[in-house]
């Protein structure tokens, strides 16, 4: 659609993109780019939010080319799990207003794992098995619901665009996981 042109042509630039070509007719737009493959890496998810699932991407491999230069790959810090525990429902509630959370409750995470994206430019270490305090006193109305936000999937090709230099992917035959 050539509503979403505008933010397509804007995020491939970021990405060292050269528009090559520009199509439009009956509303639709057809761009046609020369990107380096870096700058593809995690992109097609993006692509689809952007355009809100109308947007087609294709793409075929044209040349090896020199180093377009760097691709900043995000602006914001990462949650780091503190120790090896098992993720608890109480601590993530509380944990979803500081960024973007990767795991759900009950889940096994160890010391230096990524467990979400902080909405601040620095790491921020955290603990993801905080349990509530426990106290004798009851009063109506003083718990809460625990109600959480769906954690954020991640396909290997996303982990790997996500990560900074100073983070690894780390694949498993039952997980994908990041760590600082």
């Amino acid at each position: 659609d050539k509503q979403y042109m505008g933010t397509v042509i804007e995020k491939l630039g970021e990405l060292k993109g050269r528009l090559l070509e520009m199509n439009q007719d009956n509303g639709m737009a057809r761009l046609i780019y020369k990107i380096p493959t870096l700058g593809l890496l995690g992109f097609r998810s993006q692509f689809l939010t952007e355009t809100k699932g109308m947007g087609i991407m294709n793409y075929v491999f044209l040349e090896y080319g020199p180093f377009a230069g760097e691709i900043r790959n995000r602006n914001k810090g990462v949650l780091v799990a503190k120790e090896s525990c098992t993720t608890v429902a109480y601590a993530l509630f509380n944990l979803q207003d500081r960024g973007r959370l990767f795991y759900g409750p009950g889940i096994r995470v160890y010391g230096g794992q990524i467990i979400g994206e902080h909405c601040r430019p620095q790491d921020l270490v955290v603990n993801p098995a905080k349990g509530k305090k426990l106290t004798n006193m009851r009063a109506s109305g003083s718990d809460e619901n625990v109600i959480l936000t769906p954690p954020t999937k991640m396909s290997l090709e996303e982990c790997i665009s996500y990560i900074n230099e100073d983070e690894l992917v780390e694949v498993t035959p039952k997980a994908i996981r990041l760590r600082k």
